[in-house]
């Protein structure tokens, strides 16, 4: 039992993503823990629109190709509906009503749909204050509103940008929660967006201004393609990331051919930065089908790139360096933080994603004392990073050292209960709660206490997180 607890901890040891998706991808854990820690779970909540500051016009945004309408055959049209007749509950009011007081669970503190406006500007609130499943519930209203809610499934509609993208914020925030099965069924009438009705050209000109392309968002495009990662099928989800991969390339190449001139550069560089996000989408699918030659292939494609910065270059390496250190090549992973440091710029002192390089390669080594120097050390650049104590908990625990991992692990949830309240840290810390002694309840309470308080919702399922069938 114990051999299992460890193992369960360990695949959280190095719980950040690879450096240089930092900055886009969602810090704070993956949506299942079933996914290798290698791979990368982009928050299509956060960054929404990655590409949104290029200067380009819709023209240039909108492109894709309309699929050729035969008159032979009947138009296949995009006939979506609200899979689910309730709203999605909260786990967390549920248990807190079960395990502590009903009614304490009932006065919750959370935003409901009813607390804010009816409207896209509400939904937006419930996101900012991450109220996921209240934001869920909020776009089944809005997409009944539109004539695609509960039982409309197979029935005929009218579609535009606005409903779109009603649509892809739902799935999103679906596999943000891990409500997969849902996702899967309500983004199944989309299929890849390439339907006639998917385009402005299928509507009558007076109805979008004469606008042409796609009406759907290029992001929803790519979480239709990366979805099958969370059903469990990379291999579908390789396929089709190739399949926008080469419709977006021959778009880039489309503008290379134009004349030199700002317009040509700005569209250019749009759809590069585009092909980009694609390629590393191609690198999470490529890990986890552990095909390692082709995530090198990949990534060295990226490094190599001329339009990206030195800095882009060092995150990535980094990026690289870790993947090494998750096969075991500690050597190649040596190599790739050596050259990650050619790029960096300004200071020669360690930053804070060299330390945590440095203190992987030790964990790697199995000399966590030293890697725990190296994490504390870390810790005097960013002392709000989470991750960092989560892997200095973990070295910890294999010196031996539980009782000092849980001190610094509550230490951590006690200085911000907001940002280590995460997914990741609570695992480890409802499973050192069960190392520790077989009567861990009240402190998995007292844990459930403070999510009650600070958390509106969590990424996976409270059983998970704190493992509270052990409580029950």
């Amino acid at each position: 039992m114990a051999h299992e607890k460890e193992l369960s901890l360990s695949k959280y040891f190095a719980n950040d993503p690879p450096s240089f998706f930092d900055h886009l991808a969602n810090k704070e854990g993956k949506a299942s823990t079933d996914i290798p820690d290698t791979y990368v779970s982009y928050d299509y909540l956060q960054n929404p629109s990655f590409d949104t500051k290029c200067n380009v016009p819709d023209s240039i945004r909108d492109l894709w190709d309309l699929p050729t309408i035969s008159t032979a055959t009947p138009i296949a049209l995009t006939m979506p509906g609200i899979s689910v007749a309730t709203d999605l509950n909260d786990p967390v009011q549920e248990a807190v009503g079960f395990l502590i007081d009903p009614i304490e669970g009932q006065h919750r503190k959370i935003l409901s749909p009813d607390d804010v406006t009816q409207d896209e500007r509400g939904l937006r609130e419930l996101i900012e204050h991450e109220c996921f499943r209240s934001a869920v519930n909020l776009t089944a209203r809005l997409l009944t509103i539109k004539q695609q809610g509960f039982g409309r499934a197979g029935f005929s509609v009218k579609h535009s940008p606005n409903s779109l993208q009603l649509w892809f914020t739902r799935l999103a925030l679906l596999v943000k929660l891990g409500q997969y099965d849902i996702a899967r069924v309500e983004a199944e009438p989309f299929e890849s967006l390439n339907k006639p009705d998917m385009f402005y050209e299928f509507y009558h000109p007076d109805m979008h201004a004469d606008r042409k392309g796609s009406m759907a968002p290029f992001s929803f495009r790519l979480l239709l393609a990366e979805l099958p990662i969370y059903l469990g099928a990379p291999k579908n989800a390789l396929d089709k990331l190739m399949e926008v991969l080469a419709v977006t390339s021959q778009i880039r190449n489309y503008f290379e051919r134009f004349p030199v001139n700002p317009a040509k550069s700005n569209a250019e560089k749009f759809w590069h930065l585009r092909e980009t996000r694609i390629l590393h989408s191609i690198v999470n699918c490529s890990l986890l089908l552990k095909d390692f030659s082709l995530v090198d292939q990949l990534i060295r494609r990226l490094v190599d790139d001329p339009v990206a910065s030195a800095d882009e270059k060092c995150l990535l390496l980094s990026s690289w360096g870790r993947i090494r250190l998750q096969c075991g090549d500690i050597y190649g992973a040596e190599k790739k933080f050596s050259e990650a440091k050619r790029f960096k710029e300004g200071s020669t002192s360690p930053d804070f994603r060299e330390l945590i390089d440095r203190g992987l390669l030790a964990v790697a080594q199995n000399d966590f004392q030293s890697a725990y120097g190296v994490f504390q050390k870390a810790t005097t650049l960013d002392n709000s990073n989470t991750m960092v104590y989560n892997n200095m908990g973990v070295c910890l625990l294999y010196s031996g050292k539980l009782k000092e991992a849980i001190k610094l692990f509550e230490g951590a949830v006690h200085r911000n209960p907001r940002s280590a309240l995460n997914e990741s840290l609570m695992v480890n810390l409802a499973t050192l709660y069960e190392l520790e002694s077989n009567n861990s309840k009240e402190k998995k309470v007292a844990l459930l206490k403070l999510v009650n308080k600070h958390r509106a919702d969590l990424s996976v399922g409270l059983d998970v997180c704190l493992k509270l069938q052990t409580v029950v």
